[in-house]
C-alpha cells in the first residue's frame, strides 16, 4: 500500500495540537495504565532538554518496519523531537522495565521515512485510524527518526 501524495493541511496542522493538548491531559492516567499493564506498541522516550538538559520523559508509540524502529510526531517539530535532535542520544523504556540507549537520525523524505509513515497503523486505536486520514499532511509536514542501539554506550 502506497501514500497519497504529500499534500500540507490546515485542517490537520489545527487539529493535531488539539489532540496532543488532550493526550498532555490525561497522561498521568495513560502513564499508570501504561506502568501496569503495557499499552500497545508504547514506550517512554526520556531525552534531555536541549537547554536546560533536564531529562525530560514523554510516551510515544515506538514505530517497527522489519528489524528497524521509528519514533515521530506527525505535524513536525515540537519540544521532544528537537530535544531528540540536539542529543542525538536518549533512552528508552519499555513497559516492564527494559531501557535502551538509543540514537536518534531525522529521516529526510524518501523511502525510509515513508516506511516510518506506513507504519502508524501500528498505533492504537484511535491512533491508527486518525493517523491513516492525515498521511498526506504527515507526509508533508512531519517530523520522524529512526532509531538505532547506540553501540557506543553499550
Amino acid at each position: 500500500m502506497g501514500l497519497p501524495e504529500a499534500r500540507r493541511s490546515e485542517a490537520w496542522h489545527r487539529f493535531f495540537p488539539v489532540e496532543y493538548r488532550f493526550i498532555r491531559l490525561v497522561d498521568p492516567l495513560v502513564r499508570q495504565w501504561w506502568l501496569v499493564a503495557g499499552l500497545g506498541n508504547v514506550v517512554e522516550l526520556r531525552v534531555p532538554g536541549r537547554r536546560t538538559g533536564v531529562i525530560r520523559h514523554t510516551l510515544l508509540g515506538l514505530l517497527r518496519d522489519g528489524d528497524r524502529w521509528f519514533l515521530g510526531h506527525p505535524n513536525g517539530d515540537v519540544a521532544w523531537t528537537r530535544n531528540l535532535e540536539a542529543a542525538e542520544v536518549a533512552s528508552l523504556a519499555f513497559h516492564g522495565g527494559t531501557v535502551l540507549t538509543v540514537r536518534a537520525t531525522r529521516l529526510r523524505a524518501g523511502q525510509l521515512r515513508d516506511r516510518a509513515i506506513l507504519a502508524t497503523r501500528q498505533h492504537t486505536f484511535p491512533g491508527n485510524v486518525v493517523y491513516r486520514l492525515a498521511w498526506a499532511h504527515i507526509r508533508a509536514a512531519g517530523t520522524y527518526f529512526l532509531i538505532e542501539l547506540d553501540r557506543a554506550s553499550g
